[in-house]
C-alpha cells in the first residue's frame, strides 16, 4: 500500500498494541508469537520515513529527489503545468547537499521501473512523468510512460554515491551552474560534473537497508521473551546460544534443542 508523503516535522499517529494472551503448551501460540514478531519488525522498517542516499542503480525505487551539483545546493522540480526547474534545498544537515530531505512536494519524483527493460519512470507529484524532448528540453507534460520519459539510471564512474540520467537519445541530463538562476536540460553528450547528481530516497524503500532494519529488530529479543517461547525459566548459556542462533538464522533449531532440554532436565 503506498502511503502519504510526509515531511520532516510532521507528527506521526500513536497506533495501539494489544497483548495477546500467552500459552507455554500450545505450539500454535509459539509460532503466533514467532509471526507476531517478524511482522513487527516489518512494520517498523515500512514506517522509516528519513531519508538517505542511493547507493546503487538497484537502491532507486519509491519517492526520490535529484540533487544536482549547483552552489548553493539545488533539486530538480516541476510546477503543475509540467515546467522542469532547478530549485533551492532548504533541509540539509550543516550545508551538506548529501543529507538533502524535500521540503516541497514539487522536488519528489516517485521512481519506477518500466516493465521488461532496465529504463526507470519517474512520476511527479502532478502525476506526470519526467521527460526530454528531441530539443533537450526536459518537461513532465506525459500522463504515460512513452521513450521520452525513459530514463537509464547509471553510476557514475569517477564518483561513488552519485548517478547520470540518460535519455533515451543517448543524451545526458545536466545543469549550467554558470547561467542564473542555473538551467536543467537533456542534451549533454558526455558525463561530466554537471551530469552527476545524488539520489536521496526515503528509507523503507531502499532494500539493503530495509533488510538490514528488519534483521536487527528480529535480533532484538529479551529474556523474558525466550523464557515466554520456551515456557520456563532459562540458564544463561542457553539465554545468550539463542540469541546468538537469530544473528546466525539457524533460531529454530537451537530453539527446538533447548525445550528438548527442558524436558529431559524435567524428566530426569
Amino acid at each position: 500500500m503506498v502511503k502519504a508523503l510526509s515531511f520532516k516535522g510532521d507528527k506521526k499517529p500513536k497506533s495501539r498494541k494489544r497483548k495477546a494472551p500467552q500459552d507455554h503448551d500450545d505450539p500454535d501460540a509459539t509460532d503466533s508469537k514467532q509471526l507476531a514478531t517478524t511482522t513487527t519488525a516489518s512494520a517498523a522498517a515500512e514506517e522509516d520515513d528519513s531519508w538517505v542516499s542511493a547507493e546503487a542503480t538497484g537502491d532507486v525505487s519509491g519517492p526520490v529527489i535529484f540533487v544536482l551539483p549547483t552552489e548553493p545546493a539545488t533539486c530538480i522540480a516541476c510546477d503543475a503545468n509540467g515546467k522542469v526547474f532547478p530549485i533551492a534545498i532548504e533541509n540539509m544537515v550543516d550545508g551538506d547537499p548529501t543529507t538533502s530531505e524535500p521540503h516541497d512536494v514539487r522536488q519528489v519524483w516517485v521512481a519506477n521501473r518500466v516493465a521488461g527493460t532496465e529504463s526507470f519512470g519517474f512520476k511527479g507529484h502532478h502525476g506526470r512523468y519526467l521527460g526530454c524532448d528531441k530539443f533537450g528540453m526536459p518537461h513532465a507534460t506525459s500522463e504515460a510512460i512513452s521513450p521520452e520519459e525513459s530514463w537509464i539510471v547509471i553510476e557514475a564512474p569517477d564518483q561513488a554515491g552519485a548517478f547520470c540520467l540518460q535519455t533515451a537519445r543517448e543524451k545526458f541530463l545536466a545543469v549550467d551552474d554558470d547561467k542564473a538562476p542555473p538551467e536543467v536540460r537533456g542534451d549533454a553528450d558526455t558525463i561530466s560534473f554537471g551530469t552527476t547528481i545524488r539520489i536521496r530516497m526515503q528509507a523503507r524503500f531502499k532494500p539493503r537497508l530495509k533488510a538490514n532494519k528488519e534483521q536487527k529488530a528480529l535480533e532484538k529479543i529479551s529474556r523474558k521473551e525466550l523464557e515466554d517461547v520456551v515456557g520456563r525459566r532459562l540458564e544463561d548459556d542457553e539465554v545468550r546460544k539463542l540469541k546468538r542462533a537469530r544473528r546466525e538464522g539457524n533460531y529454530h533449531e537451537i530453539l527446538l534443542d533447548v525445550k528438548v532440554k527442558g524436558k529431559h532436565d524435567k524428566y530426569a
